[in-house]
């Protein structure tokens, strides 16, 4: 159990994805004056925290192994298939969403309990600030965390 406790690489991309989702409430908070303490555990927006987590993952996983290690090559596609997955096909879902919930409402007859979602995706700068969130904060944290 203390080794599960002790893994930076766990722990650091945890603490940076609860720092980007915390950041959005804040954001929307300052933008809206409102407190939307869904954007906490919701998807989209800026900046993506998928991205900010894989590649906090693969960074530490650099930093720990090296980046000739099969651990750091794993972790590499999968950052790239999660941002891949998040400025491509959940982006498309979310535009098709936002089709669809026009087309409800315009329709009269059809009566939707609730909306569909339409903020699942991110744009690929939502994406790219996302990773350099994720790699410059895990440097950070890393070496942070590593000297105590």
């Amino acid at each position: 159990m203390n080794d599960l406790l002790d893994n930076l690489a766990i722990w650091i991309p945890l603490i940076i994805w609860f720092l980007v989702q915390s950041f959005k409430v804040i954001y929307e908070l300052i933008k809206y004056r409102k407190i939307n303490i869904k954007r906490i555990w919701g998807s989209g927006g800026m900046p993506s925290s998928h991205s900010a987590l894989v590649c906090s993952l693969a960074t530490v996983v650099a930093l720990r192994e090296g980046i000739n290690s099969s651990n750091f090559a794993i972790s590499i596609v999968l950052a790239a298939v999660v941002m891949y997955d998040a400025a491509g096909i959940r982006r498309a879902a979310g535009k098709q969403a936002r089709v669809l919930n026009q087309i409800l409402e315009n329709e009269g007859e059809i009566n939707v309990q609730e909306k569909l979602i339409e903020l699942l995706g991110h744009t690929p700068k939502e994406v790219f600030v996302g990773a350099i969130v994720g790699v410059f904060v895990s440097i950070l944290l890393y070496r942070l965390m590593v000297t105590i």
